[in-house]
């Protein structure tokens, strides 16, 4: 099983945003990738609604869209209007976190839980059935390009295990220092999904970037 690739908008040109988003298109992409920070949970400002919206009006593949704010429940319907398939939030910003889940599948998406990478998978044990998605952070948040933590395939390992001995089917997603040296490792220990943002739009080619990612790294079986 070939694993599903997000590109990360966040890496994408803004000044020919279209453009990219036409090559997206074209592309073996599964998914788009979208990062909304508030500049207060991680230490940057990118993007909002308005530019989701935007590109969900040229974009044909389902957008996967990432909160990396405080209090991202007060944006749950926002989100779904924006046009998201699935909202990810962060573990760490959220306190009631199974009741944001249900509130995110009410609203139509698929929900997924993010964790930073210093945030253990095991606070994830009492809503690991209810979630579509697991987001494992590679990198500290905030900014792209920034190197892969290695001790994040033996994370991937750890959630994989969680995830079949609760009988759960939620994907496990990692976003962060994903290239051809990182994601045939990612896939091994069990990651389904795979974000990348410099290594794919600052290629050379894109579209034989993501052809790459997806077919030169095959999941094993489980």
């Amino acid at each position: 099983m070939n694993p599903l690739i997000s590109p990360s908008l966040l890496s994408a040109d803004f000044t020919n945003l279209k453009a990219d988003i036409d090559m997206i298109n074209r592309s073996e992409a599964d998914w788009l990738h979208c990062d909304v920070m508030d500049g207060t949970f991680v230490p940057n400002i990118s993007f909002g609604f308005p530019v989701i919206k935007a590109v969900k009006s040229i974009c044909n593949k389902p957008l996967d869209v990432h909160l990396m704010i405080v209090h991202p429940e007060q944006y749950i319907d926002e989100t779904a209007r924006a046009g998201a398939m699935m909202m990810c939030v962060h573990q760490e910003a959220v306190v009631h976190l199974n009741r944001v889940v249900h509130q995110i599948h009410d609203a139509g998406m698929k929900a997924g839980v993010a964790l930073n990478p210093s945030t253990p998978v095991c606070m994830l044990e009492n809503v690991i059935e209810d979630v579509d998605m697991v987001l494992l952070m590679s990198v500290n948040p905030g900014f792209g390009g920034q190197r892969f933590i290695e001790g994040t395939l033996d994370k991937v390992a750890r959630l994989r295990k969680l995830i079949n001995d609760s009988g759960s089917r939620a994907l496990i997603e990692v976003d962060g220092g994903v290239n051809d040296v990182t994601a045939p490792k990612l896939v091994a220990a069990g990651a389904d999904v795979l974000v990348s943002g410099s290594y794919i739009f600052k290629a050379s080619d894109p579209l034989a970037t993501i052809h790459g990612l997806k077919h030169t790294t095959t999941a094993p079986e489980r």
